[in-house]
C-alpha cells in the first residue's frame, strides 16, 4: 500500500504522523511509504532522514494525496487538506468529530472512510489517544502553573508555595491518563490537589499519589465548593467519541478567584468547562471574568518530538493492520471507525 505523511498545518502543530524508524518498519513490510518534504522538521526530522529509512520525499501535499492510498496525519484535516482528499483515499488520524459538525459533513461529501485515532478501542482502552493524554495532561499543570504568574494575568502564586507562603489549590475534573497525569505533576510540584472522579478504582489511584491529594466523588456542591476556592482548575473529562458534557457552568466560572486559571485538557470535544472555546499556541488565553482561559486544542504540539515518537510507536502496529486487506476483522480498528464511504457509522457520532 502507498501510505502518505503529510506536513501538518494546524497552527504551530510541530508533530509528525510518523518518525523514521517507523517508516522503514513499514517500508521492510514491502509498503511504499510518501512523504511530504519538510513535514518532519519540527519533530527533529529532516528529509535525509526518511530518504535513509526508504521513505520517498514528494515536494508538496498536493502530490502526496495525489498519488497515497492511505493518509497518516496527527490533526484532523484543515479546510485545505479537505479539498485535497478523494473517496478512495483512507484516513487516519485524530478527528474529534463530535465537536466538529463541519468536518463531518465534509469528510462524508468526500465520500471517504476515516478511522479515529481517538476511538480505536481496544479492550476498553484507548491505545492511541492514551499517549497525547499522558502529554496533554503533563503540560496543563506546566502551563497552568505558568499561568498563575502575575505578568500572564494570573493570582501570582507560586503552585507548590514554600516556607511562610500557602500552597496553591489544583482542582482536577476526571482521573483518567490526562487527569492522572495532571494530578501527578501537580502533586509533585507541592500543590494541594482534589480529583474529581466518579470510578472508585480511580480515585484510589489518585489518593496513592501522596498525602496532598484528595480524590472525590463529584457530588455538585463538592465540586462547587472547591472550584470557587481553586487556583488552577484542569478539566479532563473523556466520553469516548462523544462531545464532553460540561461540570462547570459559565455561572460557577464567575465565582472563581481573580486570577486563577482553566486548563481544559477535554476542549477537542467540545470542553467540559462552560466557558471554555478553542483556541490555538498562537494566541492561547483570553480572560472572561477574571479567570484565564487556556483551551489549546494540540496542546501535544508544544512538544513534537517527544509527542511524534510517543505517538508513533502507539500507531505503527495499527497502520500497519491498516495496510492489509482484511484490517475491518480487526475489533480495534472497526471500532475507529467514525466516516465509512461517506457515512457516519460510529455510535456517539449518530
Amino acid at each position: 500500500m502507498k501510505i502518505g505523511i503529510p506536513k501538518e498545518i494546524k497552527t504551530l502543530e510541530g508533530r509528525v504522523g510518523l518518525v523514521p524508524a517507523a517508516c522503514a518498519d513499514l517500508v521492510r513490510a514491502g509498503h511504499t511509504v510518501l512523504i511530504q518534504s519538510s513535514a518532519g522538521e519540527a519533530s527533529g526530522y529532516g528529509d535525509e532522514d526518511y530518504r535513509q529509512a526508504g521513505v520517498t520525499l514528494v515536494p508538496d501535499a498536493k502530490a502526496l494525496y495525489e498519488q497515497a492510498q492511505m493518509i497518516v496525519k496527527v490533526k484532523e484535516p484543515q479546510p485545505a487538506e479537505l479539498k485535497l482528499l478523494r473517496a478512495d483515499h483512507l484516513l487516519f488520524s485524530y478527528l474529534h468529530l463530535a465537536a466538529e459538525p463541519e468536518l463531518t459533513k465534509g469528510l462524508c461529501q468526500v465520500g471517504l472512510t476515516a478511522v479515529a485515532f481517538e476511538t480505536v478501542e481496544d479492550k476498553g482502552a484507548l491505545p492511541l489517544l492514551a499517549p497525547m493524554s499522558d502529554i496533554a495532561g503533563r503540560i496543563a499543570t506546566q502551563v497552568g502553573a505558568h499561568l498563575l504568574h502575575r505578568p500572564q494575568g494570573g493570582r501570582g502564586i507560586l503552585l507548590g508555595g514554600l516556607p511562610a507562603a500557602e500552597r496553591g489549590r489544583v482542582v482536577v475534573l476526571g482521573a483518567g491518563v490526562a487527569g492522572g497525569n495532571a494530578a501527578l505533576m501537580a502533586a509533585g510540584m507541592g500543590a494541594e490537589v482534589v480529583v474529581f472522579d466518579v470510578n472508585r478504582d480511580k480515585l484510589a489511584q489518585m489518593r496513592a499519589l501522596g498525602p496532598n491529594v484528595t480524590a472525590l466523588y463529584p457530588y455538585a456542591d463538592s465540586l462547587a465548593r472547591e472550584v470557587r476556592q481553586c487556583d488552577l482548575l484542569i478539566g479532563a473529562v473523556l466520553i469516548t467519541g462523544k462531545r464532553a458534557p460540561h461540570l462547570v457552568s459559565a455561572d460557577l466560572v464567575r465565582q472563581m478567584q481573580p486570577g486563577s486559571v482553566i486548563i481544559d485538557i477535554s476542549v477537542d470535544q467540545g470542553g467540559c468547562i462552560e466557558t471554555t472555546k478553542p483556541t490555538t499556541y498562537q494566541n492561547p488565553t483570553f480572560i472572561w471574568e477574571g479567570v484565564v482561559h487556556f483551551g489549546v486544542t494540540n496542546m501535544p504540539g508544544a512538544v513534537p518530538r517527544s509527542a511524534s515518537q510517543a505517538l508513533s510507536a502507539a500507531l505503527i502496529p495499527y497502520v500497519k493492520t491498516l495496510a492489509g486487506d482484511n484490517w475491518r476483522s480487526y475489533g480495534p480498528l472497526s471500532a475507529g471507525i467514525n466516516v465509512d464511504k461517506g457515512k457516519v457509522v460510529h455510535p456517539a457520532l449518530l
